[in-house]
């Protein structure tokens, strides 16, 4: 039988007060109230449908994200986390997530939120620049991020996130960097830094604003980069900084190939099967038909010609060192399947290769893309 790979949980909550012109995510602008309850249920239903595909295995992170998870009441959080602990055995340390705004971030709930068993909350800030964040859309200001920062910090959580773009339209270099620095002082023990990019189906790609060309994203990346390792962040992930040991434990489960279930609109899940193979799951997008009971949208296996381009796809998000062995332990496959397209890496100065791992290379990272097509099924 083949290793199990780790388990994770992602649950998503759809509302947003309104949608960000930007955002690509399956979130819905909220009219009336948030159904909490009725919600929690359907959430808990979706749950029992997939348990017989966690395997037995024990969840080891939780991840609860939107939408804005923090429009959910802390009494409907404790009655979402009571039942999943019902349902599925939590490992006694695990690392339980919730994607919050500041704008909804308010300490009577948060404190809420932390007894139902939260114990590191994800900011969206985007960006501290009052006129950038009008124009991302955006339902909080500068000082409200500022003190959603403080709130966290005082709340003695395992950790927070605080999440900010760049690359923002007509964002000078200076205008990055502050909005870093400001980041940097708030001492977040973890900051994810996404460029901003224009995705289909968005209000920004029917009306697309000027954002800074090729070179200036670069000075922007290179010098925020410097800006945060002297504040003694470490990227461990594409678009990840952390401090040592504050790693998102989440995020790494699925960069390294792990197994995660999905429930809630719109979810994407990943369950690896005791007899080897990997089933993707989705879930129906649209909360008017979750919430009617249609939770499965779609459920596939991945196909094994599908499977190192997948793994790989997901490994070398990573900075880390990527063992050899876990290829084999978590796609089934031998090694030789795929020795021509390492040995092409390899020469093209994307990889390095010892006896037990695979490094990505500076240049690896540059051209990713290019890296990734070496291993797509014909």
């Amino acid at each position: 039988m083949r290793k199990l790979p780790p388990l994770s949980l992602y649950i998503h909550i759809p509302w947003c007060v309104q949608k960000c012109p930007y955002c690509d995510f399956n979130s819905h602008a909220l009219k009336g109230e948030v159904p909490h309850d009725d919600y929690v249920a359907h959430l808990l239903a979706d749950l029992d449908a997939d348990l017989h595909l966690a395997a037995g295995r024990s969840v080891g992170t939780i991840f609860i994200g939107g939408g804005t998870p923090s429009l959910l009441s802390s009494e409907a959080m404790q009655n979402l986390l009571d039942g999943v602990r019902a349902r599925l055995p939590l490992d006694a340390s695990a690392e339980i997530t919730m994607e919050a705004n500041p704008g909804t971030v308010e300490a009577d709930r948060f404190s809420g939120y932390q007894r139902a068993g939260v114990n590191r909350i994800s900011i969206g800030v985007q960006s501290f620049d009052a006129q950038k964040l009008e124009r991302l859309g955006r339902i909080h200001g500068p000082e409200e991020a500022k003190r959603a920062a403080h709130l966290a910090t005082g709340l003695n959580l395992r950790s927070f996130n605080l999440d900010l773009m760049h690359g923002l339209p007509d964002q000078t270099l200076e205008e990055a960097l502050d909005d870093l620095r400001q980041a940097i002082a708030l001492n977040p023990p973890h900051l994810s830094w996404y460029q901003l990019t224009i995705e289909p189906n968005t209000m920004y790609a029917s009306r697309p604003p000027t954002l800074p060309d090729d070179d200036a994203l670069w000075d922007i990346f290179e010098q925020g980069d410097q800006l945060l390792t002297a504040a003694g962040y470490q990227q461990y992930e594409t678009s990840a900084y952390a401090k040592p040991g504050y790693q998102c434990q989440h995020n790494l489960n699925y960069w390294r190939f792990g197994d995660y279930l999905g429930i809630g609109c719109g979810a994407h899940g990943k369950l690896t099967q005791p007899d080897g193979q990997i089933l993707r799951t989705v879930k129906t997008k649209h909360p008017r038909g979750y919430m009617q009971g249609r939770y499965m949208d779609k459920q596939h296996p991945v196909e094994t010609v599908d499977l190192p381009f997948e793994f790989f796809m997901n490994r070398f998000r990573l900075l880390e060192a990527a063992p050899r062995e876990e290829f084999g332990l978590y796609t089934g496959l031998d090694e030789s399947v795929i020795r021509a397209q390492l040995d092409e890496a390899i020469s093209k100065e994307y990889l390095l290769e010892t006896e037990t791992h695979w490094q990505i290379t500076r240049k690896g990272k540059l051209f990713l893309n290019s890296l990734l097509e070496l291993f797509l099924g014909e």
